[in-house]
């Protein structure tokens, strides 16, 4: 009975939404935020498409491949990884279990060719397909550990360190994070794109967060070389999103709640009926993953697909006064966020330490476990070396890693009031950034709270 009255709710919204949209307009799902349309493109465009596994640039992007193509726009698909690690998919495609490397290679083989297949099928050109073929299930692993590292990262199923497809553009790359980042260098510096369609920020798998990271990076490196892009964020894994499941090309693809008041810039792109039927069929030509996860995978092809980011956050000084140094019995009034998401997590900057404050429950105490992700960049320093920070605290009691590794944590603070969490690291201990990417997750004893996202934070000094 719950889902099937959710499943009304959604329902309703989405009939709304198409209600809305004759006047290009969507009411989202997301507490009726109103959603703009993709900017048009033009035979000038250069779209790359960004896609952490073969087959989600088909469920997130087959729309918007088929408008560049019709617009005689430059295109390009870019593969990090070759999905050879979906171990359920595999089982129900061989219809046994898969233990041998090689046969994982194979698998991996196959989602390449299905991925030439699928873009044929649309038109792309074989050589408008680029292949790196890093190891999925392993990226965001690599750009927290592996830089300049001993030893690579070794793939947990192929037990393997280094590119193994002969056919892919970086065959022989260890799995380092500085290989990846140079391998989309010089693809960015090759083929100045003027729209990026990439994998979302909050998304909840790993390898989708971390090719979001990647080319933050990369942009951000390439800064004084290319005009900056257009950059527009797909999202296709969140958990019980999107509802209803199964194909329903009579309903629109509306953003999930856990992203409501995130000031997300959510936008659409409207397909037509022949391109929503091609995005259909497109779908179905990834048969090693369809045989298990179609009901999902379809439930994609909608009468429109979604892009949308996190407005970047900028810090500025502020006065001592204006961070709270409360202890317990402080009045949490005293706190002024200098930025803050929907009231869930702030930041702010004073006297040379990053502070970030997130809301907990009251009634909870020693199981709240607050955990962030702070990548630091800077300008005119190798990015292998900046720290790559991991912080996690459970109550007041808190360790702090770099690339996997416990450091000093001489400086930090932790401040535990009876709604919030307040988390203070020295920029020194971050390598003084002039930008960081920041995920902050809070847990109320085994529930997690908000959308745990990248955001992108520049700090004005």
């Amino acid at each position: 009975m719950r889902y099937t009255m959710k499943c009304f709710f959604i329902t309703a919204c989405s009939f709304l939404g198409v209600i809305l949209f004759g006047g290009s307009l969507f009411a989202a799902e997301s507490k009726g935020d109103l959603l703009k349309v993709l900017p048009a493109f033009s035979s000038s465009d250069r779209v790359l498409i960004l896609a952490p596994h073969p087959d989600d640039e088909a469920i997130a992007c087959a729309g918007v491949i088929q408008e560049a193509l019709r617009r005689k726009a430059g295109l390009k698909v870019v593969y990090l990884t070759n999905g050879d690690h979906n171990q359920l998919a595999f089982l129900v495609y061989k219809k046994r279990p898969v233990f041998r490397t090689g046969e994982f290679i194979q698998m991996g083989e196959m989602r390449r060719r299905e991925a030439l297949n699928a873009m044929r099928l649309m038109g792309v050109a074989d050589k408008d397909l680029i292949f790196l073929g890093y190891p999925d299930f392993g990226t965001f692993s690599i750009f927290c550990k592996y830089w300049k590292s001993k030893k690579p990262f070794k793939s947990i199923l192929t037990r393997i360190s280094a590119v193994p497809y002969k056919e892919n553009f970086s065959y022989g790359s260890a799995y380092f994070g500085e290989n990846i980042l140079a391998d989309l260098k010089k693809i960015l510096l090759d083929y100045r794109p003027t729209k990026i369609f990439v994998s979302h920020p909050g998304d909840v798998n790993v390898d989708h967060k971390a090719y979001y990271l990647f080319l933050s990076v990369a942009l951000a490196e390439l800064e004084r070389d290319i005009r900056r892009p257009q950059i527009f964020p797909y999202l296709v894994h969140c958990v019980g999103w999107p509802l209803p499941r199964h194909y329903h090309p009579e309903l629109p693809l509306l953003p999930p709640v856990q992203f409501s008041g995130l000031a997300l810039d959510w936008r659409v792109y409207v397909l037509n009926n022949p391109d929503l039927a091609k995005k259909h069929s497109v779908i179905l030509q990834y048969k090693s993953q369809t045989r298990s996860s179609a009901f999902y995978l379809l439930s994609f092809a909608r009468s429109n697909e979604l892009f949308g980011d996190y407005p970047e956050i900028a810090l500025g000084p502020v006065e001592t006064d204006r961070i709270s140094a409360f202890s317990r019995e402080a009045p949490e009034e005293e706190y002024l966020p200098e930025q803050s998401d929907a009231g869930e997590v702030s930041y702010a900057v004073s006297d040379g330490v990053f502070y970030i404050t997130a809301g907990k429950n009251r009634e909870l105490e020693k199981r709240f476990v607050f955990t962030a992700y702070i990548f630091g960049y800077k300008q005119g320093v190798d990015f292998a070396e900046m720290p790559k920070i991991m912080f996690i605290s459970r109550y007041n009691v808190f360790r702090m890693f770099d690339k996997g590794r416990p450091v000093s944590s001489s400086g930090v603070s932790v401040k535990v009031g009876k709604s919030r969490v307040t988390v203070g690291i020295p920029l020194s201990l971050l390598g003084a950034p002039d930008h960081m990417l920041v995920s902050v997750r809070t847990y109320d004893g085994m529930q997690p709270r908000g959308a745990a996202g990248f955001r992108r934070i520049k700090l004005n000094k």
